[in-house]
């Protein structure tokens, strides 16, 4: 369905689950205008939602046009059912992995109740969680998975876009199993390799621990998430997360005989398909990946630093694509990484150091 014929979302909206996700998509609906109802299990979820403005309490006589069900793997199924018995609405959820609550729900209810129920899911997220981590703008710029089945009505699947487009996000329509594969490929694998490094530093001794850097955080940050979310997101995608791990099992067996034999062709070869691999990435907005440098400069810890750093970086008239901040433990700076284009970076050095600025090449 194209962009210029779908559905209006006008609401109510009703979100089943107050959490991160579920709490951000209600703060943009009512940022629209929407009515929007609100329900979890947590009653003091929802009250904590209610009070962030995402909308108000659930009560009987509600007749949402669109539900939203933002609820942990192990009950999406059960709320998707309850959603399509309970009202005449659109349902969706925004669950990480959408065959298996497909299928769960398929056995349950009539084709009449399953052409409202549309699958998707949001590639945004925190490794916080709970409504009080909950932004309108989680979703910006963001691809968000829209994931139709035979059955689905073509009207449920344009409001489910229509949701979309109003959170900011950009629809990729996919089948439900070519789904899984990919965020097992792209989140769960990469959660996985995350926990795995993570857990090499929990009884690490601390003057291990005194070395660590930008690079250790930059790779185990989502290691923080929550545990039993994760269980229960893998459980519901074993199956292709075991064929990526299989796969990884060869590389590392491989990685480990080129490291033992000291064999340099073996050990590069690895490392480039690594390189090919985050080249691989889309760029902005989907785009290809272009060449980008990374800037280094020593920023005071102190309030306004770093807001001066961004307005000088912008007066240059250089974009920062993307930044990082590592503190030095032993002093009070900070050592800010901008990343820009390649082609501005020697540009953007310059003009920093004419400023005062200490860079780092």
């Amino acid at each position: 369905m194209t962009e210029d014929v779908l559905p209006v979302l006008t609401g109510p909206v009703e979100v089943v689950g107050a959490g991160l996700i579920g709490t951000s998509i209600a703060l943009v609906c009512r940022r629209l205008g929407l009515d929007v109802t609100l329900r979890d299990t947590s009653a003091e979820n929802v009250r904590t939602a209610s009070g962030l403005g995402a909308g108000r309490p659930a009560v009987p006589g509600d007749r949402p046009q669109l539900v939203v069900v933002a609820v942990p793997p192990a009950a999406i199924a059960d709320a998707i059912v309850d959603a399509l018995e309970r009202t005449g609405a659109v349902v969706t959820d925004v669950g990480s992995v959408k065959a298996a609550p497909l299928e769960a729900v398929a056995a349950r209810v009539g084709a009449p109740e399953l052409s409202r129920y549309v699958g998707s899911h949001p590639m945004a997220g925190s490794e916080r969680s709970g409504p009080l981590a909950a932004s309108a703008a989680l979703f910006d710029g963001r691809p968000w998975a829209v994931t139709p089945h035979p059955g689905a009505g073509a009207d449920a699947v344009g409001l489910v876009e229509a949701l979309v487009l109003e959170c900011g996000a950009a629809p990729v329509v996919m089948d439900p199993a070519d789904h899984d594969r990919a965020v097992a490929r792209t989140s769960h694998l990469p959660h996985l390799a995350a926990v795995l490094v993570a857990g090499r530093l929990a009884h690490a001794p601390a003057e291990h621990l005194a070395l660590s850097g930008q690079g250790v955080r930059d790779v185990t940050r989502v290691a923080a998430s929550d545990p039993d979310l994760w269980r229960q997101i893998l459980g519901s995608n074993a199956e292709a997360v075991l064929d990526l791990l299989a796969e990884v099992r060869v590389d590392l067996d491989t990685l480990m005989a080129a490291v033992e034999s000291g064999s340099g062709d073996d050990l590069v070869e690895i490392l480039a398909r690594g390189n090919a691999g985050t080249a691989a990435i889309p760029g902005k907005h989907g785009g290809p990946a272009r060449p980008t440098r990374s800037v280094f400069v020593s920023v005071p810890d102190h309030p306004g630093e770093l807001a001066r750093l961004f307005g000088d970086a912008g007066e240059i008239g250089v974009n920062i694509e993307d930044v990082h901040i590592d503190h030095d433990p032993g002093r009070p700076v900070g050592l800010t990484e901008l990343v820009v284009e390649k082609g501005s970076a020697e540009h953007l050095l310059a003009a920093l150091e004419s400023r005062g600025w200490t860079t780092h090449r």
